[in-house]
């Protein structure tokens, strides 16, 4: 009797299949429809190619287009390797390296021939039209296990130095993962892979630049070109997520920064913002608004040190895993004759604070904490310095110095929840004040901690209980469970904004720390008489004040909401007859607390219109000789293509309600 296999599908049926059948085959098995539409298969959780043998029983979800996540992933790594075969057909003895998937498409490195230059943007349209030609060829996607020595020899025998100086140095007797395209071209690759090129839609991706990369990104390496491409399942996401780069380009905050004159980056401060006088304004009344929320919320405001002893940041374990990122300085600089080192092997070494949490440990410990302190809530707006690569700098939205929004709550075990809970209420608030609508994700133990197992499970449960108390470890909040990328110390719940074109930006946190507390011998009297460690909750809400005020930027396009925008309101006249006017109406807006600003130059008024609109300043307040007759103002409004004529006294009151902030409405 033949031995069958049992295959569990997820409506809990199983299909009994002979040995050495496939996903595919089970497909077909249940009718054509499913066996055309299937592209590959989750097998005991694993995804993999539809035509690999099952090991054994097991439990088979097949994966087809409605599963987004696994379509587009399995996409994306087939347009890559389509991209690099459509590279070496077009011109033989370029040599490739590796080509992943990509949040939003894929990219292939490699090294164009000595024959030609590297290649260029000139080159992707040929690229493209070949990549078609090779998708239209239904080309089977053929897997195959090779020994890591016959791979190095085919790689050797086909001048792929790169490709083989990686198969080097997998470990030797280890068997490796090959896929064919059709009978002749291949790639070294785990996998998996659609079954076909015909798989894909010729007409969803398009490649989009070129850009310089080294081999196994060492700058002492070969230089390589980095082609990069987006990839989707079909026409119409590839138009919509075109539609979001260019809805994306038009807000761009470091062009609207330079428009709004707002702020500036130069080479002299890598990292670090000059920050305009507008630009500031929106600083000083976010600062407000947060400094308002935290005194509300039971918050006591400090200010810590920026410099701090290396032995400190080796106490608390940042030393250790940070000290990379962090700017390191001599205690004391000695006073050098001649050639003589600026600074000695032995010297004592300061660092410049990457992050706020030691220093609040530190006011913590002074003086005697006795149970019935707690919760201690310590909140600073605190300048932090990270030493970020250079390529990683990104405007406002990767910077070395930034100012964090930061809070630590200490507090007794029994307090954890509430505390938390407390968060996840003043957070939304803050968000939704600023017309954002976001998700709560829960950051589980990475691989690389301190702590012990059960802290660490009692500290996620602590977590999880506490946005169930809020309410919010729904499918409304978007609630997920990330395995392995909570902090070192700590899990953490974070906060994703979702923008007005859909990007998400992971903004707030709050982490439930033990570790900290005991590594800095952080304690309080409890209502036995003796020492214990308070927990240590780490909170933030805009994150850094720079990278917010970017993602509000692009957010709003520029158009910030009244009471954020740093000029309110401008005054233009129309003839200089009105000039005397205009300037009393400046008076009455600025005398209510509106920010205005006058524009009396001998300009035509629809060029002081198109100015004003390209500033972004939300109220244009025209003036001529008719509204100073009658006391009035014509009001245009940023975006809208009617004006309206109010008397002054109304034109104030409504500027005056719009721009409250909104706590204070």
């Amino acid at each position: 009797m033949t031995e069958l296999l049992k295959i569990a599908l997820p409506d809990g049926s199983v299909k009994e299949m002979p040995v050495g059948s496939t996903p595919a085959d089970v497909a077909a098995s249940i009718g054509p429809g499913l066996a055309k539409a299937a592209l590959a298969a989750r097998v005991d959780g694993e995804l993999r190619d539809l035509t690999r043998p099952f090991d054994g029983d097991a439990q088979l979800a097949l994966v087809t287009a409605r599963d987004e996540a696994d379509a587009l992933e399995l996409a994306r790594h087939d347009y890559a390797h389509v991209l690099a075969e459509a590279i070496q057909s077009l011109w033989p003895g370029t040599q490739i390296t590796f080509g992943p998937a990509t949040d939003d498409g894929f990219y292939y490195d490699v090294k164009a021939p000595d024959s030609r230059d590297p290649f260029s943007m000139d080159d992707l349209p040929a690229i493209e039209e070949e990549m078609r030609r090779i998708i239209a060829a239904d080309k089977p996607l053929r897997r195959e296990v090779w020994s890591r020595e016959n791979l190095i020899e085919r790689w050797q025998s086909e001048g792929e130095v790169f490709k083989a100086e990686w198969a080097k140095e997998l470990p030797e007797g280890e068997d490796l993962t090959v896929y064919w395209s059709g009978d002749d071209w291949l790639d070294m690759c785990r996998g998996p892979h659609l079954p076909s090129t015909g798989k894909l839609d010729p007409q969803a991706f398009k490649l989009m630049r070129v850009a310089g990369a080294y081999w196994r990104g060492d700058q002492n390496n070969a230089q390589l070109t980095r082609i990069y491409g987006t990839g989707w399942l079909n026409k119409k996401q590839l138009n919509e997520h075109l539609h979001r780069l260019e809805e994306a380009a038009k807000r761009d905050h470091r062009k609207l920064g330079r428009e709004m004159d707002l702020f500036h980056l130069q080479e002299e401060a890598h990292g670090s913002v000059f920050w305009h006088p507008k630009g500031f304004r929106i600083w000083r009344e976010l600062e407000a608004y947060m400094r308002r929320a935290i005194d509300a919320a039971g918050y006591r405001e400090v200010k810590t040190p920026q410099v701090m002893d290396a032995r400190q940041w080796e106490q608390s374990g940042h030393w250790g895993k940070y000290r990379e990122n962090m700017f390191v300085i001599p205690d004391e600089v000695p006073n050098v004759e001649d050639e003589g080192p600026l600074v000695s092997d032995d010297a004592a070494w300061m660092a410049l604070k990457p992050m706020n949490c030691p220093a609040h440990v530190l006011i913590f410990r002074q003086g005697i904490k006795s149970y019935r302190d707690l919760p201690m809530r310590i909140y600073e707006n605190g300048c932090c310095h990270r030493n970020e690569p250079h390529g990683a700098l990104h405007g406002l939205m990767r910077v070395r110095q930034f100012t964090q929004d930061d809070a630590h709550i200490f507090c007794r075990e029994d307090q954890i929840v509430d505390e938390v809970r407390k968060f996840c209420e003043l957070a939304d608030r803050i968000y939704r004040d600023f017309g954002f609508t976001y998700s709560v994700k829960l950051a589980l133990r990475p691989e690389q901690r301190y702590g012990s197992d059960a802290d660490w499970d009692k500290a996620e449960e602590e977590l999880r209980q506490a946005v169930a108390d809020a309410g919010m470890a729904t499918e409304e909040y978007g609630w997920e469970e990330l395995p392995g990328e909570g902090a070192f110390y700590a899990p953490k719940l974070e906060w994703h904004l979702t923008d007005a074109i859909g990007r998400t930006w992971q903004v707030g946190t709050i982490q439930s720390d033990r570790v900290l507390p005991e590594r800095l011998d952080a304690s309080y009297v409890g209502e036995d008489g003796e020492k214990h460690r308070p927990v240590m909750l780490h909170r933030a809400i805009f994150g850094s004040y720079e990278r917010f005020i970017g993602i509000l930027i692009e957010h709003n396009a520029g158009r910030l909401p009244l009471w954020l925008a740093p000029t309110q309101a401008v005054v233009a006249t129309i003839v200089s007859d009105a000039d005397d006017y205009a300037n009393d109406v400046a008076a009455q807006l600025t005398a209510a607390g509106i920010r205005t600003e006058t524009d009396l130059r001998n300009e035509k008024i629809n060029y002081k219109v198109r100015e004003h609109s390209h500033a972004k300043v939300p109220h244009l307040l025209v003036v001529g000789k008719r509204e100073a007759d009658e006391g009035t103002v014509a009001i245009r409004t940023l975006g809208e293509q009617q004006q309206k004529v109010l008397p002054l006294a109304e034109a104030i009151a409504m500027l005056k309600g719009e721009a409250t902030p909104p706590d204070l409405r």
